[in-house]
């Protein structure tokens, strides 16, 4: 299997580094300054699972069509740089290659679907906390870090899929390829739209927002409101799932917060509109009231604003 990776930022650099450390083909397509930057250095992996100087194969856009064909693009884009990112693989997806998401939220699939065809998109996500070093290395925060896959509703069974399992098992990745990456993807959804949307309007990790009186209740109450979303959008969080979440978002003394809320303290943009706000939209269009999530959805708006001004 030949696999481009988007990019060569926490995610996609994570996960692609891995691949490539265990002598998987994987290019990483790049910007001309990160590629002079990983061709000089190699792409550096700073991890509690292990770190790694991993020497990697580099393209720029002018040189994508040249190459040989891919299989597979892995896609690790933020939401709000999701068109150009399309630009830039549309080549790649042009000669063959399906593209597998793993972006926050749902929404980039209507985009990728009008743009590629339902057939090139495949089902995916990701738990990871990963962000760029001031060097240009990978920090990987904390120790999960696990992808998620597998064909859509209506796809048939896809071999690059397998490929990609067998190859996530050499590189000692934590995967899974499942027949029902819907769900999946609405037990991500749910739990992330909490936490960003709690973190974010409180500007607070969670240890700090359920120590103070009512911040349990503030929490569980934006998990309830996503969960009542799920089960109108005809797809109910599993009570298991439920519960491993709700212990994750009230859990006492936690540092856990959203990359979102780290994004907004840096002062950079952030994917609101795909995860908060396109999660208020859903509520809207199935009658479900949501008031700490349109809250958190409001404040979201107003940083934005204050940002581009």
């Amino acid at each position: 299997m030949r696999l481009l990776v988007l990019g060569a930022g926490g995610t996609g650099g994570y996960f692609g580094g891995r691949l490539a450390q265990a002598g998987i083909d994987v290019s990483f397509l790049v910007r001309p300054a990160r590629a002079v930057l990983l061709r000089e250095r190699g792409l550096r992996l700073r991890s509690p699972l292990g770190d790694a100087d991993v020497a990697v194969q580099v393209l720029t856009t002018e040189g994508l069509a040249a190459v040989a064909p891919f299989d597979l693009v892995l896609l690790s884009c933020k939401a709000y740089d999701l068109d150009s990112a399309m630009d830039a693989i549309a080549p790649a997806v042009a000669s063959g290659a399906a593209v597998l998401p793993l972006l926050n939220g749902l929404r980039h699939y209507e985009a990728l679907d009008a743009r590629f065809g339902f057939d090139k998109i495949l089902g995916g996500l990701c738990f990871i906390s990963a962000t760029l070093g001031a060097d240009g290395e990978i920090l990987h925060l904390g120790k999960p870090a696990s992808m998620t896959f597998g064909e859509r509703t209506g796809q048939s069974p896809d071999t690059r899929l397998q490929a990609l399992a067998a190859a996530c098992t050499q590189a000692g990745i934590d995967h899974a390829h499942t027949p029902d990456i819907a769900q999946a993807q609405w037990v991500k959804y749910s739990f992330l739209t909490a936490l960003a949307a709690g973190t974010c309007l409180m500007r607070a990790p969670i240890g700090e927002i359920v120590a103070g009186e009512d911040g349990v209740a503030f929490m569980a109450g934006l998990h309830d409101e996503c969960l009542a979303i799920a089960a109108a959008s005809g797809q109910p969080i599993p009570a298991a799932a439920q519960a491993s979440a709700r212990d994750t978002l009230t859990a006492a003394g936690s540092p856990m917060k959203a990359s979102m809320l780290r994004d907004l303290e840096s002062g950079q943009r952030v994917e609101a509109a795909h995860i908060v706000g396109d999660m208020v939209h859903r509520a809207h269009a199935h009658g479900v009231d949501v008031p700490r999530l349109q809250a958190a959805w409001v404040h979201l708006q107003a940083y934005e604003a204050q940002r581009a001004a």
